[in-house]
């Protein structure tokens, strides 16, 4: 491969300085950019425990913060750059696998590409399926970039050699804990400018507009609770027969690349013009807001533009706050593009439209006959299908712990670097008829339809 910096005008990476791992080393791991939370430092401290050598490149301040350990390179040119420098890094220096938390954000992506393409290992990490106290550890990406088999044939076969899943909640932290993380790690990459002047965020509002669109909300919290304890109350007496609609932030990636939606108002937009033309008189569609939504958006104001001109205006709420499980208690069904609140309403039983995209958008789980059926005729999910996928998902892309609980951390970090240690096990780019080539698990062989293809690289 030729030299980084002839190709692209920025100096080669450096050659990576640091303690020698403590014993032979198996994996050469390099971690991008991490969560806001100490859970990438200590995972490289168990990975190096384990004889493992570890690399930490980081793109802007916030990356520094949360690392301070050895190991880390830090990259100040630009996006543009970035795909000829991080390959010539994993050639050179012999990685083995990429780890990246937030698997759509651009330098993730070009990463990917680039260890793919050299025959190396990429993994996704993020907040779990199974929430609240689980990760996804996941080949190369999820939603749309999931190469998680949707097939319930392989589903269940999967589920068969895997154990019993408990989804008790372990660890839990308060929300303010996580708010004062996120800031700290989102003001820290707003002041990464003189430090990494070739950072390029993908926020698509300044972290300072996103945290102060939440003043108004907190002026009018007294209200927005009342209101949705209201909603919630009539909901789980069953006086009120509904659809919910579960909202996601506006700035989700899986929103806008795992869907073919630009933006929540198109999303309202068609749900609630299917709703006026084919839901029963008597239905009302319960929209919750994100618990996370800043406020920037006046939803309210947005349903109402659309709602009034269809006549529906007095049989469509907007709610933030609401405990879910009580709105779905007796609601006909979900709607969502692709939310891991699903999971949650197809554990309780409760039918489930993806609009987008989704792990679980599976026959057997979701309604998969359209968004104009839904509201008279769903599809009520197969309770022996969503066990099967729990069980196949906790098997094989999640791991349990919290990146931001202490000890869920420490769980999370060993469990991480036990799945590198079997990535021959976990590491499948699964074939669904698709194209995707892929080399089949022995234990599925016998119920694949097509024949097993070596794996390709890309």
């Amino acid at each position: 491969m030729v030299n980084a910096s002839v190709t692209t005008g920025q100096p080669a990476p450096p050659a990576i300085a640091g303690p020698a791992p403590l014993g032979p080393p198996t994996r050469h791991v390099l971690m991008l950019q991490g969560p806001a939370s100490a859970l990438w430092r200590e995972t490289r401290d168990m990975l190096v425990s384990r004889g493992h050598r570890v690399t930490h490149v980081a793109l802007a301040l916030g990356d520094r913060l949360f690392w301070r350990r050895p190991g880390r390179i830090d990259y100040r040119g630009s996006l543009a750059d970035w795909p000829g420098w991080i390959a010539e890094l994993i050639r050179r220096e012999g990685v083995s696998d990429l780890l990246y938390f937030a698997d759509c954000l651009p330098y993730h992506r070009h990463a990917a590409e680039a260890a793919l393409a050299l025959g190396r290992r990429a993994w996704a990490i993020e907040n779990g399926y199974l929430r609240p106290d689980w990760l996804t550890m996941e080949p190369v990406g999820m939603g749309r970039r999931s190469r998680f088999t949707r097939r319930p044939d392989r589903l269940r076969a999967l589920a068969g050699g895997a154990r019993p899943v408990n989804l008790t909640p372990r660890f839990t932290v308060p929300f303010a804990t996580e708010a004062r993380c996120e800031m700290a790690f989102n003001l820290a990459h707003a002041l990464s400018g003189p430090l990494y002047p070739g950072w390029q965020s993908d926020r698509t509002v300044p972290a300072w507009r996103e945290y102060t669109g939440w003043l108004p909300y907190l002026a009018r919290l007294g209200r927005a609770r009342a209101r949705a304890a209201a909603v919630e109350a009539a909901c789980a007496a069953g006086s009120l027969p509904h659809v919910v609609l579960a909202m996601q932030m506006e700035t989700d990636y899986q929103l806008r690349v795992s869907s073919d939606y630009p933006g929540q108002a198109a999303v309202l937009q068609e749900v609630l013009t299917s709703f006026a033309a084919h839901a029963p008189p008597h239905m009302r569609l319960v929209i919750k807001l994100h618990p996370f939504d800043n406020g920037l958006i006046d939803w309210d104001d947005t349903v109402a533009r659309i709602a009034w001109p269809l006549g529906i205006d007095d049989r469509v709420m907007v709610i933030r706050g609401g405990r879910l499980d009580r709105l779905l208690d007796k609601a006909h069904g979900l709607i969502t593009v692709n939310s891991t609140t699903a999971i949650h309403a197809l554990r309780l039983g409760r039918p489930v439209i993806a609009l987008g995209d989704a792990v679980y958008d599976v026959p057997g789980l979701t309604h998969q006959a359209g968004l104009r059926r839904f509201w008279t005729d769903a599809e009520t999910p197969d309770a022996q299908m969503v066990a099967a996928w729990v069980r196949a998902v906790a098997a094989e892309i999640q791991i349990r712990g919290h990146q931001m609980h202490p000890v869920g951390r420490k769980v999370a970090a060993t469990a991480i670097a036990e799945r590198l240690e079997q990535a021959e096990r976990y590491w499948r780019l699964w074939r669904d008829g698709d194209g995707v080539e892929i080399d089949h698990p022995a234990h599925l062989r016998e119920t694949a339809d097509d024949t097993p293809l070596q794996a390709r690289a890309g």
